[in-house]
């Protein structure tokens, strides 16, 4: 009996049809041998061959019934799940990304329908999936064209620091190949790379900032100066609102002719510092002659000259000085002579330095000192009281007349650090320039007091030179406070 033709319903409903008639005639020639039996007389001579016989007529008709019933079910559920199992096995395949396979089910009109419809489900993703990753290629091939196109060295990394990407002008600085270093841990390759494994070390520890200090690389036979730039790679999360960060771009700008050109700027102004001393000495010496008594006496209008040029020798003076200290500190040439220093000592030497100043504008100078014993320092006395002369300085210039200005000292962080501050009662500091304030000639707009603008630069400098801080908390009315931390 052939099943091939018919659909599932159909096979279902012959197999049972068959079975039902199979039990049906088994009962019926059952029904008709035992009437037959009956009507024999159990003594009749022909009782015994009519038994015998209708045992062999039940027991082949029910053999045979048994043998077609079990055929039936052996090859009804085998033409059943044959094609379902075919249709997992293509579905398994395409879920897989085999576009190519094919389903050829036979059994019925619906699995030819069904294999058609599956087949042009397959052709149809397999031409979806070659354009969608021809589009890809070309896109790919776009932005590898792009990134190799740009001059600066740029490295793309994922979330598990394994690199995405990398120009030509990365792979020329680190001397790498790219098939050595695309999709491999750019933690292992650093292993062997003194370069990569800085740019890793900076890229964990700056946290996707901007590296300060610009990185001295020797190539292209020269030593060049690149500036670490760290960016997050971000996307849209499942949500398609919340950005979810898939890793890090670093880029290595080149900033050589920059950094020449600011060494010969700092050469520049050093040598004109350190020039200009010598004529400023003569004229404070020649100044000092003449106000000298003995020489003779100077008429009002000629004191006020002397006074005058004394007032712009001196500034002069203290500009130079400050050139020079940031040339130290720009050239990496600060050296610092540390020895343990009381706090009292460089207040009362910053009081002292200004004490001339603050008579002439009537500025009360308050000491604010703890009665307990407080820790000494281990710091180069000479700049950090550099430091608070310039800060006592700045308060005064910016004070108005007969006020005040404090200046103390307390220690803080369970006694592990000292804190340093100066306060004055002045106009205060736009909170848009707390930060400006300590870059190199700098002037918070609208001041009128005279100044080089270097300061507060070079005085962050020194600070920062001994493991401290110098920062600022200032209200626009309500005067500033200055405050260096250093390690008791």
């Amino acid at each position: 009996m052939k099943m091939n033709g018919m659909n599932i319903k159909a096979k279902i409903a012959l197999t049972i049809g068959v079975l039902v008639s199979m039990i049906v005639l088994l009962v019926a020639l059952s029904v008709a041998n035992l009437q037959i039996l009956t009507a024999t007389e159990p003594d009749s001579p022909a009782a015994g061959p009519g038994l015998n016989r209708a045992l062999i007529w039940i027991t082949v008709i029910g053999g045979i019934c048994i043998l077609i019933g079990i055929g039936m079910l052996i090859k009804l559920p085998a033409s059943i799940n044959s094609p379902i199992k075919q249709l997992a096995d293509g579905i398994l395949e395409i879920a897989n990304h085999n576009y190519d396979v094919t389903l050829n089910l036979k059994g019925g009109e619906e699995l030819v329908e069904v294999s058609k419809n599956f087949n042009r489900m397959a052709r149809r993703l397999n031409e979806y999936h070659n354009s969608t990753l021809s589009d890809l290629m070309a896109s790919k091939r776009y932005m590898e064209t792009i990134i190799n196109s740009i001059n600066e060295p740029i490295i793309g990394l994922d979330n598990e620091m394994n690199i995405l990407f990398i120009n030509h002008e990365a792979l020329n600085v680190l001397n790498l190949k790219r098939e050595n270093v695309i999709r491999k841990s750019a933690q292992e390759i650093a292993m062997s790379n003194d370069l990569l494994r800085r740019l890793v070390r900076g890229l964990i520890e700056e946290g996707g900032k901007v590296k300060k200090e610009p990185l001295k690389i020797y190539a292209d036979n020269k030593e060049s100066y690149f500036q670490v730039k760290y960016m997050d790679i971000t996307m849209p999360g499942k949500d398609g609102v919340t950005m979810e960060k898939r890793g890090n771009v670093v880029l290595l700008k080149n900033i050589t002719e920059f950094q020449e050109l600011d060494t010969a700027k700092t050469t520049f102004i050093s040598t004109i510092s350190h020039e200009l001393k010598t004529p400023i000495s003569a004229i404070m010496m020649s100044l000092q002659l003449l106000e000298d008594k003995r020489v003779g006496h100077l008429n009002p209008e000629q004191e006020e000259l002397s006074n005058s040029i004394r007032e712009n020798s001196e500034r002069l003076l203290s500009i130079t000085g400050e050139l020079l200290n940031m040339t130290q500190v720009e050239s990496g040439k600060l050296q610092l002579k540390p020895k343990i220093t009381k706090p009292i000592e460089l207040i009362e030497y910053a009081i002292k330095a200004n004490r001339v100043q603050a008579e002439k504008f009537g500025i009360q100078i308050e000491v604010e000192y703890p009665e307990d014993k407080i820790g000494k320092l281990f710091v180069d006395s000479e700049k950090i009281a550099w430091v608070l002369t310039n800060l006592l300085s700045n308060a005064i210039r910016y004070s108005s007349e007969n006020s005040r200005v404090i200046i103390g000292a307390r220690q803080v962080n369970g006694n592990k650090e000292i804190e340093m501050y100066v306060r004055d009662f002045g106009k205060g500091i736009d909170p848009r320039y707390h930060n400006s304030i300590f870059e190199h000639y700098f002037r918070v707009p609208g001041t009128k007091v005279q100044g080089s603008g270097l300061g507060l630069s070079i005085s962050r400098d020194f600070v920062e030179a001994h493991g401290g801080t110098l920062t600022v908390e200032s209200e626009i009315g309500k005067g500033s406070c200055f405050t260096l931390r250093l390690k008791a």
